[in-house]
């Protein structure tokens, strides 16, 4: 009996020790570099194969290694046998370099500040389902890619229109100019639709209208029963989210824009005649002309968002978020507009001449004359704080290492040598902020021209050589932009892409460019409206949209898989072959021009909180430099991202204040068109 007894509890204890899941961990951390980290599982017990399911959404469920990891940062495994069995694991891959610490730590703050700004305020309340679904799975010419030279025709259908096919179900037979014949087989079940004509063309590479038109390689379709949730490698359902921070931004640039009687338009002329110097009064208080406040301006927000942001905006809304960027950048202006006219009428001028102006003096002074002393002083010293951090950051560490990557992409030999390239990147920084604004001014006035025309220029030149696709390329662009399949999230999927990119882009609302703009000679506020205007039109509306034409005349953005700057240097490498290494020169500029624009809001923002002595601004300017050489030399991962969400985050206390003063704009804006109807401002002489 014992025996028995004690036969049944071994074989007992023996089923269930197999049935448990062992688990071995391997954590590898290859090098001082971040996100690099490894984690290798070997699972023993229940029944093969695995699933696991990792909280790093780019691992694949049948995977055991995840790579490309946060180096500090726990991520979490649940692993599944065959019949059911499961089992959680948490790991962490250790820290060793200072830059994985810092990155480790940033990496939750990161996450933290976007789920403020990207936060969707309609899916929270459920007026919609953000989760991104497929009505439909999309078959094309087998092997297709943007790059493929060859030709597809349809010779039979295997199946009727509207059949029910199941996954494996031959359907169609296609043969190619090289006379290969090819047999398309349904990867999923479902009601079969008929894309292409029996005995026609599917797809020809020679055919340009092929080539630019989005999904013209699809010969069929097959439509679900249900619409199937599109998942990312990990199982997680894909999301496209309304983010909260450019429905802030558009939304104020729609009401500044009816407020001030569409004054984007109706202005324009007046502030090119403004820009040309046209009423440049050299007696008006100030330090600056107004075209160099425009250059200083736009200098700060024409970089490499305009380049690669453009480039990940094409590749995820495809032609039509181009549409809606141009949408947005002319409601910007309007909302540069307000804060500019702001910017100069509370600006403080010094006895030496120095001035002190943008959302730190309106925010404080505008809403204290409102009564709203408290609130007025909490708005100015966030913004303040942000824009400091904002100015180390995005427009100073981001511009330093991103224009050495792209530089060091295109010239091998400056690999490795991040800090010497921080090192004269400062010392050429240094020797322009140094004078301040009007030494900014100047450069900046030399430089924009220069590097916007040499974009401009060959980017009109891709565009000319490829002038037979404008048909084509326009058409891509207003069905994409209002009838965009489902994989492209739709029209409002399309229309938050190029709302997104439009908006982080020309930074209309985020109040940076008041700070510039407060330093310009004239007598009248809303002169300075009228010129900030130009920004998000030079900015969005030329450089963006120019952009998003080259990748479209070129077919390229039809191309997937390839990071946004490198997206943009294949478009025109495409037609231009040298002009990657112009282009890597250009990005240098733009960075260059916005890092030296950048430094001069951050001191303004630093005055505020700490004093406006020389000294004060003196000890400003070292950290900036010394952040130039960090920001060149050392991979700062999730600290960049931090900083440069900090300038998305200055629009909060921003456009709160604008909202609250665009009354008073108004009234000064009436009064203004008065006095220039009437021919009462100063206006040059001609010779």
């Amino acid at each position: 009996m014992k025996k028995n007894l004690a036969f049944i509890i071994s074989l007992f204890s023996l089923t269930v020790f197999s049935q448990e899941l062992l688990v071995k961990e391997t954590l590898l951390n290859p090098s001082v570099n971040i996100n690099d980290g490894v984690i290798k599982l070997e699972v023993e017990g229940g029944t093969p194969p695995y699933q696991y399911k990792w909280s790093n959404q780019a691992t694949a469920l049948t995977s055991n290694q995840a790579v490309g990891l946060v180096e500090g940062l726990a991520y979490t495994v649940k692993i599944t046998d065959a019949k059911g069995l499961t089992i959680t694991k948490e790991y962490k891959v250790p820290s060793e370099a200072i830059t994985e610490v810092f990155n480790g730590v940033m990496t939750p703050a990161v996450s933290a500040l976007g789920s403020i700004l990207f936060w969707d305020p309609f899916a929270a309340i459920g007026i919609y389902d953000p989760v991104v679904h497929a009505d439909v799975k999309l078959i094309g010419v087998p092997n297709w890619s943007p790059e493929l030279k060859d030709k597809f025709m349809l010779k039979k259908w295997l199946l009727p229109e509207g059949h029910k096919v199941k996954k494996g179900d031959k359907i169609a037979i296609v043969s190619r100019n090289s006379g290969a014949v090819d047999t398309i087989i349904a990867p999923v079940a479902g009601e079969l639709q008929y894309l292409a004509k029996e005995g026609k063309v599917v797809y020809n590479s020679e055919n340009i209208e092929h080539v630019i038109e989005q999904g013209a390689h699809f010969l069929a379709s097959i439509k679900y029963d249900e619409p199937v949730a599109i998942l990312h490698p990990n199982g997680d359902a894909q999301e496209k989210a309304i983010p909260f921070i450019v429905i802030w931004l558009v939304i104020g640039a729609f009401f500044f824009t009816i407020r001030m009687g569409f004054i984007n338009f109706r202005g324009f002329r007046h502030s090119l005649d403004l820009a040309r110097g046209k009423y440049d009064d050299p007696d008006a208080p100030g330090q600056v002309t107004h075209f160099q406040a425009l250059a200083t301006a736009v200098s700060g927000t024409v970089g490499l968002g305009n380049i690669a942001g453009v480039g990940v905006a094409i590749s995820l809304g495809g032609a039509g978020a181009t549409f809606w960027m141009i949408v947005c950048g002319l409601l910007g202006m309007s909302s540069k507009f307000v804060e500019c006219t702001l910017g100069v009428k509370y600006r403080d001028i010094l006895p030496d001449g120095r001035v002190f102006g943008g959302p730190m003096n309106y925010l404080r002074y505008g809403l204290e004359k409102r009564n709203m002393k408290g609130l007025g002083k909490v708005l100015a010293g966030l913004f303040a704080v942000l824009a400091v951090g904002a100015s180390f950051g995005g427009g100073n560490m981001f511009q330093a290492n991103q224009s050495f990557e792209q530089l060091s992409g295109q010239f091998p030999a400056l690999q490795g040598m991040g800090f010497w390239f921080g090192i004269i990147t400062a010392i050429l920084v240094g020797v322009v902020i140094i004078g301040g604004i009007s030494s900014i001014a100047k450069v900046t006035g030399k430089v924009v021209p220069i590097m916007a025309s040499i974009y401009i220029v060959a980017a009109m030149a891709v565009i000319i050589m490829n002038i037979e696709n404008i048909g084509p390329a326009f058409t891509a662009i207003f069905d994409g932009a209002f009838s965009p399949s489902a994989l492209k999230g739709g029209v409002i999927g399309v229309l938050i892409v190029g709302f997104q990119r439009a908006a982080f882009s020309n930074e209309a609302g985020v109040g940076s460019a008041a700070i510039a703009h407060s330093t310009a000679k004239t007598n009248h506020p809303p002169s300075e409206g009228f010129v900030a205007l130009l920004e998000p039109f030079i900015d969005t509306v030329v450089v963006c949209t120019l952009t998003a034409l080259v990748l479209i005349f070129t077919g390229m953005h039809e191309v997937g898989g390839l990071g946004g700057a490198q997206l943009t240097s294949d478009a025109f490498a495409s037609q231009i072959s040298w002009f990657p290494y112009v282009l890597a020169l250009a990005v240098f500029l733009f960075a260059f021009s916005t890092m030296i624009s950048w430094s001069y809001y951050g001191m303004r923002a630093w005055t505020y909180l700490f004093g406006k002595s020389k000294k004060v601004e003196f000890v400003y300017k070292m950290l900036f430099l010394v952040f130039v050489v960090i920001g060149a030399s050392v991979s700062l991962g999730a600290v960049l991202d931090f900083s440069d969400m900090m300038i998305l985050a200055m629009s909060f206390p921003n456009i709160i204040g604008l909202y609250i003063m665009s009354g008073e704009v108004k009234t000064d804006l009436k009064g203004y068109l008065i006095k220039l109807k009437s021919n009462q401002l100063y206006k040059k002489q001609k010779a």
